[in-house]
Order: structure tokens, then C-alpha cells, then sequence
């Protein structure tokens, strides 16, 4: 008697940091290993990488320069993407941020492997113009001209993408960004609620970065304690020396010193955070869709973020929250004012429409369906060619 044995099919997931990975795709890949996929992590080595295990997946180390432009260290990218595709064999890539997108893309289209893309947000390089925005652009196109599916965050970045010719449109799909675990973050009491003779906190959660607006939120605190010395402006996230446009720590440190803003270091636990906080405020340049928002409304906090690209789809402006006018502090400190004069019960209000927001658009079952589809459609038109062995009975 003879017979084939089908191996699971394989699903490689490759982003820029394994920070990345734990936090904001551990739902989806859950959902691949409880499918009976072998999922394959991939990131530069950090402390987080520990934390995979326990999603059922298996880490890889991979070195990148995530914050370069240097051509021969993405060349070795693109080798390195190679080498490791020609070990592990993968039958479906996902890629995620810059980076693995374009390289790991190129690489896996050379290979003959079914390939993902999610694009989440464009980063610094797309908010300016110039030689490395064109080379950017010519790299996505090369990238993203075979990809099976083109997740998109935002209908922005989507038209931009199809406007220019990066992407077959019939390859793109919109994804309400990375979705929002509601039972794992879960409405909790507003802070002043909790503790009515405490201040009132605004919170930044971001990476200490000039575009996420950083400079324009400690600009606004400035102006703020002025007139309500009762609110309290504080900062959590990494600071990211990488990045182009980095805030570096000496001065966040000249910050704190001046007494204008608390910085809260990193957390692990976010909603610890979010819990303490009133109002979640970022000032954001341009994104794909943040997650802190996200993160925020699902626990019921109202929110001030700017009428840009990515954030505008968070907030209805004066349900959940306010928008503000980007990279203008004056405008941010007005909203910041206006949040501070609504009763407790007005804001409590507000926050409860941002959680019913998040429960009727942002469900991460939603995106996580939307990838499990695409996978379907994948093998529906392709046969598993690298997965398959055969033995006798």
C-alpha cells in the first residue's frame, strides 16, 4: 500500500524587530499554528525573541540594519533573505515594515515562493521628498510586482500606491491596521475616576521619534502647565538611536529636568499604562494605524491624535476624541485644553464610543480572517510544492 504524507504548510514571518513580532502579530500567529501551520519567526535577535516559543512558533535570527540605506548592507539583506528561504523552504511569506518587505520579497519572488506584503505606514521616508524617496519607491515597485496580496492600513497609503504604479490593484486589500485583541485589553475605569484627587495624565506612547510629533506634544506641555498645572504630560517608549529622526535620550533626560514632561521608560504591559492615563494624545506625522490608539479606545480611553494619514481613521473627531493639525503645538495644546474642560462623565463618554468604535471596525478576527484567506486563495491556484513528501506503506 502506498500513500502521501502532506507536510503542514509552512509560513514564514519576517519584521524589523522581535519587539514587533510579540506585540503586535502574536493573535495572528496563533491563528496559523492553530490552523496546523508551521510558522517560522524571523527578526534580528533582541529580548523579546524568548517570548515566541510560547506561540506555538520557531524563531530565527536574522541581522538587519533597519535604519540604514547602505547598499552593500542590503544586498546582504537580500543574501541573507536568500540563504535563509533556501534552508527553510517556506511555502508562503509574510512580510511586514520596510525592510523585509522589499528584500525579503525580492528574494522569496526569485524563489518561486507565494508572498504577503502589509504595508504599515511609510515611515519618515515617505513624509519628505528627494533622491532616497524615488529609490524607496522604485525598490517597492520591484518588491511588490509579483506579491499574491498587498495588505494596506489606510486608504491613503493604498491610493498613493496605486496612484504612482507600485502595486497591482488587484492585488491590494485594506485592513483595519493590526487589529485590537478586545478581550485581552478591555475597558477599565478612567485614572481621575480611579483616584479623583490625583492629576490629570496625558500619555505619549510612541517611539521617541520627531515624527510622531514628540517635540510638538512636549511643546503643547509647555504651554499647557500654564494654565493647568494639575495635568501631568508623560512619555513612554523606546529611544530608538536608529532611526533617522530620533529624539535622542540626553534630551529627553533635559526634558524631564525642566520638569515639562515625565518619561516613563518602556513597559511590557502597555494596558498597565494606558489604565493610568485620561487621555491618550499622539501627534503623530503620518502612520499606517497606530496601535497604541487602538489599544487606547479598546480600554475606553478618549484620545487627541492629528488629522493625518493613518491616525484621522482612529478618532471621530469629537466622539472619541479630537484630531489636531499636524506638526502645530499651539492647535494641540487647544485640544489637550479642551479634553481638560470636559466633565468626567463627558470624557468617560467619550471613551466608550471610541471602545463601541473598535468592536464594530477594528476586531482583530478581522484582519486575521483576511490573512487566512489570502493563504486559502494562495493554494487554491498553486499546488504545495516544498512541503511534500511521499513514503510507502
Amino acid at each position: 500500500m502506498s500513500g502521501r504524507l502532506v507536510k503542514p504548510i509552512k509560513v514564514l514571518i519576517a519584521l524589523n524587530t522581535a519587539w514587533n513580532l510579540v506585540n503586535f502579530r502574536s493573535g495572528l500567529i496563533r491563528a496559523l499554528v492553530a490552523r496546523g501551520y508551521e510558522v517560522v519567526a524571523v527578526a534580528p535577535q533582541d529580548e523579546y525573541a524568548d517570548h515566541l516559543a510560547a506561540l506555538g512558533c520557531r524563531f530565527v535570527a536574522l541581522p538587519m540594519d533597519n535604519g540604514g540605506t547602505h547598499p552593500v548592507h542590503d544586498v546582504l539583506l537580500l543574501l541573507r533573505f536568500r540563504r535563509l528561504f533556501g534552508r527553510e523552504k517556506p511555502d508562503v511569506y509574510l512580510g511586514y515594515t520596510v525592510k523585509p518587505n522589499v528584500y525579503g520579497s525580492l528574494a522569496a519572488h526569485s524563489m518561486n515562493i507565494a508572498v504577503i506584503n502589509n504595508i504599515a505606514g511609510l515611515g519618515a521616508v515617505f513624509i519628505r521628498d528627494g533622491w532616497l524617496v524615488k529609490l524607496v519607491r522604485g525598490l517597492y515597485k520591484l518588491a511588490l510586482r509579483r506579491s499574491s496580496k498587498v495588505f494596506f492600513q489606510n486608504p491613503d497609503d493604498l491610493k498613493l500606491f496605486k496612484d504612482s504604479g507600485l502595486v497591482r490593484p488587484e492585488a491590494t486589500e485594506l485592513l483595519p491596521g493590526s487589529g485590537i485583541d478586545l478581550n485581552r485589553f478591555e475597558v477599565v475605569p478612567l485614572a481621575q475616576e480611579m483616584h479623583p484627587a490625583g492629576k490629570f495624565r496625558f500619555l505619549l506612547i510612541a517611539r521617541m521619534l520627531r515624527d510622531k510629533g514628540v517635540g510638538e506634544f512636549v511643546e503643547a506641555a509647555r504651554l499647557i502647565h500654564k494654565r493647568w498645572p494639575q495635568a501631568e504630560c508623560c512619555l513612554l517608549g523606546f529611544v530608538d538611536a536608529q532611526n533617522p529622526t530620533a529624539i535622542s535620550g540626553t534630551q529627553v533626560d533635559a526634558w524631564v529636568a525642566q520638569g515639562v514632561v515625565n518619561y516613563l521608560g518602556v513597559s511590557d504591559d502597555v494596558r498597565a499604562e494606558i489604565a493610568t492615563a485620561d487621555c491618550i494624545v499622539l501627534p503623530s506625522y503620518r502612520e499606517g494605524t497606530p496601535r497604541t490608539l487602538l489599544e487606547a479606545a479598546a480600554m475606553g480611553r478618549p484620545i487627541i491624535t492629528t488629522d493625518a494619514v493613518g491616525c484621522r481613521e482612529v478618532v471621530d473627531d469629537g466622539i472619541n476624541g479630537y484630531l489636531c493639525k499636524v506638526r502645530n503645538a499651539e492647535n494641540l495644546a487647544a485640544k489637550m485644553e479642551q479634553m481638560l474642560s470636559l466633565s468626567q462623565d463627558q470624557r468617560k463618554n467619550m471613551g466608550l464610543r471610541g471602545r463601541e468604535k473598535m468592536e464594530r471596525e477594528f476586531d482583530e478576527q478581522i484582519v486575521i480572517q483576511k490573512y487566512l484567506n489570502a493563504i486559502d486563495a494562495i493554494f487554491s491556484t498553486r499546488p504545495i510544492k516544498s512541503s511534500m513528501s511521499s513514503y510507502q506503506t
